[in-house]
């Protein structure tokens, strides 16, 4: 079962994102060669392929924290990559992003690294404040930590934390870089279930960029796979399990490619 250029299963309804041949050069390397990509409200995709590919690229670009080269990033029908910064407050306001290394603030609480965001972006009393990380904190299963520093919690505790801050404002979409990184498998599933429990229960959409192919399985309502800049696989989770194309295949099952052993076989 060959894996298709272009999938014509995902229309536009309920389209809450669109990448219209968003293209992404760096020097002389290009990184994205003209992508289109339509994300529906309340699912989450899961981008998959090897590293240097274009999936974080892809994804700083959805949040407009990168600007194409060429091409048009749309959020709720609107144009957004050529807004100014001052007007992509409100737009990334409404994106919660998971950081690969979780990015906590390590001179502050995990309370004061909860807040961040809304301390940035409401006028929230700092009873209200309290409330606020309380709930986000109980949410990811982590309240009565408040007071400790992220240095002093375990890195599957550190990656929750994170995740708690993500969504302190209450986003529409959340982008999670490499959400499993790190972690043992038993806390990556911790994860998993977290980022199921988030669309479960607060009906955001969720884009993942990962290598995990277990997290891939587990949350994803549809898989997208980057290889060498371009979308060669869009589907359901299952059909990854057998397409039979070869590019798919290698990634999925983790085999290294005959180039790589080659130049081993040299060195």
């Amino acid at each position: 079962m060959r894996c298709p250029l272009v999938n014509d299963r995902h229309d536009n309804n309920g389209a809450i994102i669109e990448l219209r041949g968003v293209a992404k050069r760096f020097g002389a390397l290009t990184v994205l060669g003209g992508i289109d990509l339509t994300l529906n409200a309340g699912q989450t995709t899961v981008v998959i392929g090897e590293s240097g590919t274009g999936k974080s690229v892809l994804l700083k670009h959805i949040v407009v924290l990168l600007r194409p080269d060429a091409g048009e990033v749309l959020f709720h029908g609107r144009r957004v990559d050529n807004q100014s910064e001052s007007r992509l407050v409100d737009v990334r306001r409404r994106f919660g992003l998971l950081f690969q290394m979780g990015a906590l603030f390590d001179s502050m609480t995990i309370e004061e690294n909860v807040a961040f965001p809304l301390t940035q972006h409401t006028d929230k009393s700092p009873e209200a404040l309290r409330d606020v990380v309380a709930q986000k904190l109980r949410m990811v299963g982590l309240d009565g930590l408040q007071h400790r520093k992220p240095g002093e919690i375990s890195g599957g505790q550190r990656k929750r934390v994170a995740l708690a801050r993500a969504i302190a404002l209450n986003p529409e979409v959340v982008l999670y870089d490499e959400p499993t990184t790190g972690l043992d498998p038993v806390r990556a599933d911790v994860i998993n279930e977290l980022i199921l429990k988030l669309k479960r229960e607060l009906h955001v959409t969720g884009v993942v960029v990962t290598h995990d192919m277990t997290s891939a399985y587990k949350v994803a309502d549809r898989i997208v796979m980057l290889h060498r800049g371009e979308i060669i696989a869009d589907n359901d989770p299952d059909w990854y399990r057998r397409c039979d194309d070869a590019r798919v295949r290698r990634f999925v099952d983790g085999h290294a490619n005959r180039e790589d052993l080659e130049a081993l076989d040299q060195g």
